[in-house]
């Protein structure tokens, strides 16, 4: 029994020391990737081409293209690219086009890529604007995101900029319990795989196409977009997290959020059964104060118990600091619900490892390729 107090006390130890590192790392990446100053647009303006790509997306196509539409970004020009949806997708798209946005329609889906990056291979071809804008269908922008984007990757000599994005919709049960992938981001973000967001980026065409010919060399990749960060390399490339005045925020829903987690998750450890191991460890060590306060709670409370109680409301400071970085409300409640954020988290790995094992893991009903995560690597 005493050597076993003596393992708890360690760990409550080891936990305060891991809560160090995660929050000074945490501080360090809303420090270098937050806009310091207003941006304004150029006089010469380069051209734009907003590029979406789509798949059963009636649910948020109008809202989309609406938003992108009420830009103030005059040299603009917008493709959506229909990967072969069976829904109303297409209807939408079309209805658009008195209002100049272009309909690229899906195409046969060629051996080896994967359904989103052939899309964006596409996008890019189509596309004609000095910058090309990736945008997925549940992103949204207020009107002046474009012209910051272009204005702050112009004064900063960008190729490629990303933009980790807020939630305006901060009440649902797909914010409270949502994936943890852009926390994982930033607090994980090194030279080799620099934090990247898929939901809105941009780099410039003639780079992605000349330089790195398209997405053929990443066709399988379930993260291009970091692939092409870490090509990049950090004076070329250079992720934003989302503030107001930027306006760039997601709505998806929890299942959807699931869905991404259990394709993301096992890539982002590496890929590798080491990796797996020790991110399901470290899941489980971030639990650990919770299970033994509820545990100190059913039976007998000790000093253990208070040592990890303060644990588990420091880790509940930390994610609600994060939460009010990247929500708009609810940030407070987010806090509180860490454990279960967590757990579900944990649940999540699990799940990732075995659909990979399986073959299991699918993108908008498509099967992910098994070479995919080695490529992610």
């Amino acid at each position: 029994m005493k050597t076993l107090m003596i393992i708890m006390f360690a760990l409550c130890f080891a936990l305060f020391v891991l809560l160090i590192v995660m929050t000074i790392r945490l501080l360090r990446a809303f420090d270098r990737f937050r806009i310091k100053k207003p941006y304004t647009t150029a006089l010469e303006a380069p051209s734009v081409s907003v590029c979406i790509p789509a798949r059963n997306e009636t649910h948020a196509m109008t809202q989309c293209l609406e938003r992108v539409l009420a830009s103030d970004y005059e040299k603009l020009e917008i493709i959506v690219f229909d990967d072969n949806s069976v829904d109303d997708t297409s209807v939408l798209i079309r209805s658009f086009a008195h209002a100049g946005v272009r309909f690229v329609p899906g195409k046969e889906l060629p051996a080896g890529w994967l359904g989103k990056n052939h899309a964006l291979e596409v996008l890019a071809r189509e596309a004609s604007g000095t910058y090309v804008m990736f945008m997925d269908v549940d992103t949204n922008i207020n009107t002046t995101t474009i012209s910051q984007l272009v204005s702050y990757a112009m004064t900063e000599n960008a190729e490629m900029v990303s933009v980790i994005p807020g939630r305006a919709d901060a009440w649902r049960s797909s914010v409270l319990f949502g994936h943890l992938r852009y926390l994982w981001e930033l607090l994980l973000s090194r030279k080799t795989m620099p934090a990247a967001a898929s939901s809105l980026w941009m780099i410039n065409r003639r780079t992605l196409l000349d330089t790195f010919e398209g997405f053929t060399r990443m066709s399988g990749d379930v993260a291009p977009e970091s692939k092409l960060a870490a090509l990049l390399g950090a004076g070329a490339y250079r992720c934003l997290v989302n503030v107001p005045t930027l306006g760039v925020t997601y709505e998806k829903k929890w299942l959807s959020q699931m869905e991404t987690g259990r394709r993301l998750l096992y890539p982002m450890a590496g890929g590798t059964p080491l990796g797996a191991s020790a991110a399901l460890v470290l899941l489980g060590l971030l639990n650990l104060p919770f299970f033994i306060v509820v545990g100190g709670l059913i039976f007998d409370w000790s000093l253990l118990h208070t040592l990890m109680f303060a644990v588990l409301l420091s880790f509940m400071a930390f994610y609600a600091y994060y939460a009010k970085h990247l929500w708009a409300r609810a940030w407070l409640l987010g806090g509180l619900l860490w454990p279960i954020v967590i757990l579900q988290e944990f649940i999540l790995m699990v799940a990732s490892i075995w659909g990979y094992a399986r073959h299991s893991i699918t993108w908008k009903g498509r099967p992910v390729l098994a070479h995919s995560v080695r490529e992610q690597k």
